[in-house]
């Protein structure tokens, strides 16, 4: 299931992350730090684990991440241009080489006919090249959280080319 994190998953991040000499940070949003607290339950994580965004509300991804305000009014907080500008935020302005960032629906309320609660837009930034995608996901809001948070990672880890 897509919901629990795999027991090794954490494990392999850091050891791709460390051969490679590389930091990694987090923008987040819908998940509210949830993806940095997976990553720093491992010990060690200082070794790769840079920092964290939580930018919940569009003045702190404009703030915080430099996404542009007009960005956000354009498509909304939740789509896949402010997902990228996330991610290569993140990026920007840490000493990071590989970041993660996630922007969605968790529920129960606030979804709408086309971004309906489950809907998340992640993207991640490697190596200055940034890709995105589209889920959704179904369950409560901590279903829709832990979903993304395992998502987001298991997908960080394949875009460094390490086996998941």
């Amino acid at each position: 299931m897509d919901q629990a994190l795999e027991p090794d998953l954490i494990q392999n991040l850091a050891d791709a992350l460390q051969r490679r000499g590389w930091m990694m940070a987090t923008a987040e949003s819908c998940t509210g730090g949830l993806i940095a607290g997976a990553c720093t339950d491992l010990a060690g994580s200082s070794a790769w684990f840079e920092r964290g965004f939580v930018t919940y509300s569009n003045a702190a991804k404009t703030e915080l991440l430099g996404v542009p305000a007009a960005l956000i009014a354009a498509h909304g907080a939740v789509s896949e241009p402010v997902a990228r500008a996330m991610a290569e935020g993140a990026v920007a302005r840490s000493h990071a080489r590989a970041a993660v960032a996630v922007t969605g629906v968790a529920g129960p309320t606030g979804g709408s006919a086309d971004k309906p609660v489950g809907t998340v837009w992640f993207g991640w930034c490697v190596d200055g090249r940034a890709s995105t995608e589209l889920r959704r996901f179904g369950g409560d809001r901590a279903a829709v959280r832990a979903q993304t948070v395992a998502h987001a990672l298991r997908q960080l880890l394949a875009l460094l080319g390490a086996p998941p």
